[in-house]
This record gives C-alpha cells, structure tokens and sequence, in this order.
C-alpha cells in the first residue's frame, strides 16, 4: 500500500512539452526529434515484491520480501516504440516493423545503453533517462495491487499479448498473435501503464541476484553477476511468463525478437 504523498516534485519539469493529470494520476511528455513520448509519475511507497508460496505456477527465485521506495520516478507509459527508436537512432532492428507504433525489439541491454546515453543529449540536464530498477519495474507493474497480474489472478488474450496455446494456471486458450502488437493495444494498469505483461520482454537495469529475505529499502538489484533482469513476459510466452512476479535472467549481448525496453526518469 502506498504510504507516501501522490505529489511529484516541480511539476511540470523543465523536460516537458506537455503535462497534466487524470484519473491515473501526473503524466509529462517529453519530445525527442519531434517524437513525443509520455511518462507517468510513479509515487513512492511499500509493497510485497516476489509471489506468495500458494501463487500457481510460481518459481523458487520469487521469494516474497518488503520493499520501500522512498523516491517516486517517473516511467514511460509504453515500451520504446520503433518510431521514437528511429528518432533517435540509426536504423530499426526489429523483426515486427508493420507499425512503428509497435515495440522496438531485437534490442540488447547494450543497446539500451546507446540509445539512452544518445537520447538524454537531446534533453536538458535536469532529466536523466535510464532502465528502471527491477523493483522500480515491479512496484510499477503491481500498482497497488497484489494480485498475480495487475488486474486480477487471470489471463486471457484480450487482457495481453502472448501465447494463447498455453494458458495460465489451466486458464482457456486464445489467441497466439505470433508477433508484437502496438503499443496503445489493451488497458493500462490503474497507474496508467501499457503492457506491463506481455508483448516484449523489459530490460531493468540490474544484474540478476537471489532475492533478500528481511525487508529493503530502494533495492538495486545484485551487485553484478553474468546476466541482467528482463520482466513482463513476450508475445512468445506461455501465460505464466506474464505475472508480476515472473524474473527471467538474460546475457546482455542477448537480441531475441522478444525483447524490448520501458524508460524510467529521475
């Protein structure tokens, strides 16, 4: 439960080209090469992170533990789409370009890195984009909620994009897209955030680690290790992938068709 104000700090920031508020809460854009990409303020608070031992389908490294985050961010409202790719970088990698609305994909955590060290060049230097931490990315995903998705302890295919073929939890089967959808497809999260479960895997930016057993305050993650944290779950998982909880560990060379990026700030 969040326990801290919904208040975000100097609002609007010198970043933004546009802001506001709605049922969601602060939102802000920002533009880059005349693409404009919206953030939505993310408050402070504690949560549960890691699944509970009764949660079906859940792993061994979901172990649950108190986490506090004493300073809000911001974070994207959508992963990294090809248009804003294209923006700023040379070139489209993506396996799926029927929209550029769709995610980029095909992206390395190596790539995050050029992308966001060449996109914060562009902004002025009160706002540093980055990767959210694996908790930032958790906290955002759950908003408040506890549930094994953020909406609830079921999935179908027109809550998110995966592979319909394999249910959640003995769940119906669906539909399998086979590649990404837009952006904008589906309902936000009651913070206001898109696909948070599905469509493309997320990089965080710390290393992959066993999680603490007594309760943290602003966790980043494993000191360093061979592989960094993806979350969410892709259009090319089976429903478990998609739950709050679910961590998968990948090699940061790592390119698969699957994986993309959200932006987090401050």
């Amino acid at each position: 439960m969040n326990v801290y104000s919904l208040s975000p700090p100097e609002f609007p920031t010198l970043w933004a080209s546009a802001w506001g508020q709605d049922q969601h809460g602060y939102w802000q854009a920002s533009e880059l090469q005349g693409i404009q990409q919206i953030m939505r303020w993310i408050p402070p608070g504690t949560f549960q992170m890691g699944s509970p031992s009764t949660e079906p389908e859940r792993d061994d490294d979901e172990v649950l533990h108190q986490v506090t985050l004493n300073q809000g961010y911001w974070l994207a409202e959508t992963a990294c789409t090809q248009s804003l790719w294209l923006a700023v970088m040379e070139g489209n990698p993506s396996d799926f370009t029927a929209s550029q609305e769709n995610p980029v994909d095909s992206i390395s955590w190596d790539d995050c890195q050029q992308f966001i060290s060449k996109a914060n060049a562009l902004l002025p230097d009160t706002f540093n984009l980055r990767l959210p931490t694996e908790a930032e990315w958790e906290y955002a995903c759950r908003a408040n909620s506890q549930t094994v998705f953020s909406w609830g302890d079921s999935l179908n295919t027109e809550q998110a994009n995966y592979d319909g073929d394999y249910p959640y939890a003995n769940g119906e089967k669906g539909e399998y897209r086979k590649q990404t959808v837009e952006v904008l497809s589906f309902s936000t999260n009651s913070w206001g955030l898109y696909q948070m479960h599905g469509n493309v895997w997320e990089w965080c930016a710390g290393w992959y680690g066993d999680y603490p057993v007594k309760a943290v305050f602003n966790p980043l993650g494993a000191s360093n290790g061979p592989c960094w944290v993806l979350r969410g779950g892709s259009w090319f998982n089976d429903g478990h992938h998609l739950r709050s909880a679910f961590r998968r560990a990948s090699e940061p060379a790592n390119r698969a068709h699957s994986i993309g990026f959200r932006l987090a700030g401050g």
